[in-house]
C-alpha cells in the first residue's frame, strides 16, 4: 500500500496513521477516531465490487441495481462530530453511487427491517451500526442480496480491499475527492431523502404474521432509550392490542448490550417502572440498532431478566421449529428439553456461523428452521408457517420477532413470563465481561488453554482416561505427550478455577470457539475475546441462579477475578 513517493500522494498529505477498519463478529468495527470517511470508502468500493463480481445465486449485484443503506442513531453515523470524524453514511452513499449502483435511504431504521426490505427486493444493502459496542465505537454491516455476509466471504474481500487501499492512497493530492483528514472534500452533509417503505415493510410482517391474535390488556414498558427502532417496537405493540407506556428515550446514545445486563441497568430499568407508577406484565427494549431483544418481567417484588438463549427456546417452540442452530455458547437447557431431538451441531458465536448451519440442514431437507444467539438475536432460516399465516425467512438477528412470540405464547397458555419461563429445564446462564481488555492478551490466554493440535476440539477427562474428539465428535487417538499436555491444561486451569472459587473438577473442555469448560457438577464457565471490541467475556451455566452469577461475578472481580487471573498466567 505504499504510495508515489514524491510528496503528493494522497497519503503523504493525510494528518494522521490511516487504520485499518477489521472484520468483527458481524460486521465492520472501529474506534471512530480512526473512521474516516476514507477509510469506510475504500472499504464499502471494495465490498460493492466483490458483490459485483459474485452470481445472482450467490448474492451477486449489478451495475445500475438500487442498493439500500440504513442507519442508527449514533452522532458518528450521520453527523460530522469533534476531531474530522462523522459522517459514516455520506461516506457509504458515495461509495454505493461512485461503484454504479442507486444508493436507496431507508432511514433510521433497525438492521433486520433494512435486511428484510433488501432481501424483498433481492438487493444488497448496508447498515451504518456500531450495535450494542461501546459510544466511542461505530461500524457497518453489508448484506448480499442473500442476506448476510459469511466468513468464507472475508478473505477474498480484504484482498480486494488492499487493492483498493493502495489505489486511492497513492492518487496525487490534489485529484484525490479526500481532504487531509481523511474527509470528503465536499464536506456534505444532507443524505438522500428517506424513503419510508423499509420502515412499513417491517411493521406489516409482524401484523399479518399475528393476524388474528391479540396483546389486549396486556401492559408493556418499553424502554427506549436510544434504541434506533425504539417507535417503531411501541407501535408494533400497540396495533397488536397491547397497552404500550414508553419510558427512558435519550438524547445521548446508550450503549445496551443484552447479554451482559448487569445490576445497574437493571436498577434503571426498575426506576422506569416506579416512576411509570404501574404494574407492567412485561418490559421490552432492545440494543442501539434493535437487533437483539431484552425481555423481563416483575417477578415477586424485583424485575426478572430472561437471557437471549432461553428466550430463543422458548420461541423455537412457539414456532414449531424442526431444525434448531445454536452457537456453542447457548445454555445448555436445550440439551435437556423438548427441542433436543432438533438442535444441529452447536456452532461458532456470530451469526454468519448459525447461517451456514441453517443453510447445511435446509439442504437436508427441513421445513421449519431458526437459530439465535445467546444475546437473543433470532433468526429464521425458512418460512415458517403458522395459524395460517406465514413469516417470510430472515436469515439475520431480529429483536421484535423473539419478543413478540414470547408474549404470544404466555397469552395463549395464560401464564405470565416468569412461569412460561418456568417450564424449561432448569438451567440458568449469566454473562459478563472485561472491558478495554486487550485483544492480543485474549489470544495469549486462548492459545495457553488449547491443545497444540487444532484437530482436538473436546477433551473428555474421565477417572482412569483422558480422550480427544474432533469437530465431529469423532475420536481422535493421541500419542502419550498429547495426553500429558492435555492434562496440564486442565491442571493449570484448575489453578484458576478451583475449589476455593467455589469448581469442581473440570471434566470437559470444549474448543469451538474459545474455552469452554464443563465441570463434573454441571456448571459451565467459558471465556473467549468479542469479536466486536477490545473484551474479554465470560458466559456461565448453572442449576441455579445464584450459582450463575456467583460465577460471572466472580469472573470479572476486580482487580484479581477469573479473568484478570488467567490474564497473570498469559
Amino acid at each position: 500500500m505504499s504510495a508515489s513517493g514524491d510528496g503528493k500522494s494522497l497519503l503523504s498529505h493525510l494528518n494522521y496513521k490511516p487504520e485499518t477498519l477489521k472484520f468483527g463478529t458481524s460486521g465492520r468495527r472501529g474506534e471512530v477516531i480512526h473512521l474516516t470517511q476514507l477509510e469506510i470508502y475504500i472499504n464499502v468500493s471494495s465490498e460493492i465490487q466483490y458483490l459485483q463480481s459474485l452470481r445472482k445465486s450467490e448474492g451477486g449485484i449489478e451495475v445500475g441495481d438500487d442498493f439500500y443503506y440504513a442507519h442508527d442513531l449514533r452522532p458518528s453515523s450521520t453527523a460530522y462530530v469533534e476531531n474530522h470524524r462523522g459522517g459514516l453514511s455520506q461516506a457509504v452513499e458515495k461509495a454505493v453511487m461512485d461503484g454504479g449502483m442507486r444508493p436507496i435511504n431507508l432511514g433510521s431504521i433497525p438492521t433486520p427491517a433494512l435486511t428484510y426490505f433488501a432481501l424483498q427486493n433481492g438487493k444488497g444493502s448496508i447498515m451504518v451500526t456500531g450495535s450494542h459496542i461501546p459510544f466511542d465505537r461505530n461500524g457497518y454491516k453489508l448484506n448480499t442480496s442473500k442476506g448476510e455476509l459469511l466468513k468464507k466471504d472475508e478473505n477474498p474481500i480484504n484482498d480486494a480491499v488492499e487493492i483498493t487501499r493502495a489505489k486511492l492512497l497513492s492518487q496525487p493530492f490534489a485529484e484525490s475527492i479526500f481532504d487531509q483528514d481523511g474527509m470528503l472534500r465536499d464536506g456534505k452533509s444532507e443524505l438522500l431523502s428517506v424513503q419510508p417503505e423499509g420502515r412499513a415493510a417491517y411493521f406489516q410482517r409482524y401484523l399479518e404474521f399475528f393476524k388474528g391474535e391479540t396483546l389486549q390488556g396486556l401492559k408493556v414498558l418499553a424502554y427506549q432509550h436510544s434504541a434506533v427502532g425504539r417507535d417503531l417496537l411501541v407501535e408494533i405493540l400497540e396495533n397488536l392490542g397491547a397497552v404500550v407506556t414508553p419510558a427512558g428515550r435519550s438524547d445521548t446514545f446508550v450503549p445496551i448490550d443484552t447479554e451482559a445486563i448487569d445490576q445497574a441497568q437493571l436498577d434503571t430499568i426498575q426506576e422506569l417502572c416506579d416512576k411509570a407508577g404501574g404494574t407492567f406484565d412485561a418490559i421490552v427494549s432492545t440494543d442501539g440498532d434493535s437487533d437483539r431483544p431484552l425481555l423481563l418481567a416483575p417477578e415477586g417484588n424485583k424485575l426478572r431478566f430472561f437471557g437471549g438463549d432461553i428466550l430463543g427456546m422458548i420461541v423455537a417452540d412457539f414456532l414449531k421449529a424442526d431444525s434448531v442452530v445454536v452457537p456453542i455458547s447457548t445454555n445448555d437447557a436445550i440439551d435437556r428439553g423438548p427441542l433436543a431431538g432438533v438442535t444441529e451441531p452447536k456452532t461458532k458465536i456470530g451469526s454468519p456461523y448459525v447461517i451456514a448451519g441453517m443453510q447445511n440442514v435446509l439442504s437436508k431437507g427441513r421445513q421449519s428452521v431458526c437459530g439465535w444467539e445467546a444475546n437473543g438475536g433470532f433468526l429464521t432460516g425458512s418460512d415458517i408457517t403458522r395459524n395460517g399465516n406465514t413469516l417470510t425467512a430472515l436469515p439475520t438477528r431480529d429483536a421484535v420477532l423473539p419478543i413478540l412470540s414470547a408474549l404470544f405464547a404466555a397469552r395463549s397458555r395464560q401464564v405470565t413470563l416468569p412461569e412460561l419461563f418456568s417450564t424449561l429445564p432448569a438451567r440458568f446462564s449469566r454473562a459478563g465481561l472485561l472491558r478495554k481488555f486487550p485483544r492480543a492478551t485474549s489470544l495469549k490466554i486462548i492459545a495457553k488453554f488449547s491443545p497444540p493440535d487444532p484437530s482436538i476440539q473436546e477433551i473428555a477427562y474421565a477417572t482412569d482416561k483422558i480422550t480427544g474428539h474432533d469437530a465431529e465428535n469423532s475420536p481422535l487417538s493421541l500419542a502419550e505427550s498429547q495426553v500429558k499436555q492435555l492434562d496440564g491444561i486442565r491442571r493449570e486451569l484448575q489453578t484458576v478455577f478451583s475449589s476455593k472459587a467455589g469448581f469442581t473438577p473440570i471434566s470437559r473442555l470444549n474448543y469451538t470457539d474459545g474455552v469452554r469448560i464443563i465441570f463434573s457438577n454441571g456448571d459451565v464457565a467459558h471465556f473467549r475475546p468479542s469479536g466486536n471490541a477490545d473484551e474479554l467475556r465470560i458466559y456461565s451455566v448453572a442449576d441455579t441462579l445464584e450459582r450463575a452469577d456467583a460465577v460471572i461475578a466472580e469472573g470479572v472481580r476486580e482487580p484479581d477475578g477469573l479473568l484478570r487471573s488467567l490474564a497473570s498466567l498469559v
